[in-house]
């Protein structure tokens, strides 16, 4: 028979998963990425290239616990440049800053190759960013660099940020990475490093070409 290249898509983020996300706020199946194994009756050594997508910030609809939320002007521009509401729901989603702890773990339970860093160019014009780099625990001098597994802990969670200049320079639509802003590049740069992850796409909007393909996914 020919060899083909078939792609599994899945649904909700990995801290949906019913048994490693932010359990009793998460979905009602596994979301990781070795479902598409046991979901398709393949065996995971087929999987090549796992391909984890993640927006350039981080967003969530409903409860559950969410320690980079910012409630302020930041996190509103967020949701209003992204038109950040629920595809199911048309619920307004709740906005912060990205958590690199979070996206870390969520990449070693789905097994995660590269990135695919989405709505770049919404963080244009921000003349800060924060990087959520651990959590301190509420209440005690803990600090942890990792998302507990319990409710309680998981809500007592307060970000440790380290922040990074912003870029004025608008990335919308851009097709090119030399093209980026270099506040742009090293951005996504510090996201690789505390992640451990390769950032392999970027978008920078809604349209399919308005994409950086640093690596292609298929070619691997």
């Amino acid at each position: 028979a020919t060899h083909r290249r078939v792609l599994f898509e899945g649904a909700q983020g990995v801290m949906l998963d019913i048994d490693h996300g932010t359990y009793p706020f998460v979905t009602s199946s596994n979301t990781v990425a070795g479902q598409a194994a046991t979901g398709a009756g393949t065996g995971p050594t087929e999987i090549g290239f796992v391909l984890g997508i993640t927006k350039a910030y981080t967003t969530r609809v409903g409860s559950g616990p969410f320690p980079t939320e910012d409630l302020g002007d930041d996190g509103e521009n967020m949701g209003q440049r992204g038109r950040e509401f629920g595809t199911v729901t048309g619920r307004k989603r709740r906005c912060g800053w990205f958590d690199t702890v979070m996206v870390r773990q969520a990449g070693h339970m789905s097994g995660i190759t590269g990135m695919a860093l989405t709505k770049l160019d919404v963080l244009d014009g921000f003349k800060t960013l924060k990087l959520c780099i651990g959590y301190q625990i509420e209440g005690s001098d803990t600090t942890i660099d990792y998302f507990p597994s319990t409710p309680e802990l998981q809500t007592a969670c307060r970000p440790v940020y380290e922040e990074l200049p912003g870029w004025s320079e608008p990335t919308f639509g851009t097709r090119d990475w030399a093209a980026l802003p270099n506040n742009a590049v090293r951005y996504i740069r510090r996201l690789e490093e505390l992640t451990n992850m390769e950032v392999t796409v970027v978008s920078t909007g809604p349209e399919r070409d308005d994409t950086i393909l640093i690596k292609d996914p298929f070619e691997v």
